[in-house]
């Protein structure tokens, strides 16, 4: 059977404005633990999961993303200079917006950090012309945005795994009203894609 290849902007048309994506991987039981990352992710590598991350990656106007995660990726990603896994350029490319209160230097290639005045400045950039804005992981700052109604669409690669512990990406106190199913696709080895558009579209009320 030929699967159709996976476009991320086919669910949202141009009109303007830019989304807001979270970009998770996640076990069943909503694990993202990157300490544990041996026993739920690395197994499941394919040559589809592969390609849906890295198309995924070069589809994005700018990465939004809060300081855990920056710390994480800058140093690894920084030092790349041959187009490593095909998405290093784009990374080290692209625009990125941390959000934080305590970082005070951003030296990975054009990063912004956003310290103040946070939903009017992600409200900004969600306002530019543009295709998508995502945040990759960042599960606290992911929180903080559903409050304000700017997510447009979380998309999930849930790996056929259940921890039973961990660190989990939904946190206490993570509440949405009912999202709409608009993509399913099942990868190898069983990772299952899975993208929830907000019942209501965040750019609706910006």
């Amino acid at each position: 059977m030929v699967r159709k290849q996976w476009r991320p902007d086919t669910h949202f048309k141009k009109i303007g404005m830019r989304k807001i994506i979270v970009s998770a991987w996640v076990t069943m039981d909503g694990v993202f633990d990157s300490d544990s990352m041996g026993q739920w992710f690395i197994p499941y590598d394919s040559v589809e999961r592969q390609n849906y991350i890295r198309e995924g990656i070069l589809a994005c106007d700018a990465i939004l993303i809060g300081r855990t995660t920056y710390e994480m990726l800058a140093p690894y990603w920084s030092v790349m200079k041959n187009n490593e896994m095909g998405v290093a350029a784009k990374l080290n490319s692209v625009a990125k917006y941390v959000v934080s209160s305590k970082l005070k230097k951003a030296e990975w290639n054009n990063s912004t950090i956003i310290g103040e005045n946070i939903v009017e400045e992600i409200t900004r950039l969600k306002q530019q012309a543009g295709n998508e804005i995502q945040i990759e992981g960042s599960a606290t700052l992911v929180q903080s945005l559903m409050k304000e109604n700017l997510i447009d669409e979380f998309r999930f690669l849930v790996h056929p795994v259940i921890m039973g512990s961990g660190k989990r990406f939904f946190k206490e106190g993570m509440q949405t009203t009912g999202l709409k199913l608009v993509k399913t696709q099942t990868l190898d080895k069983g990772v299952i894609l899975l993208c929830y558009q907000t019942k209501f579209p965040a750019s609706a009320n910006t």
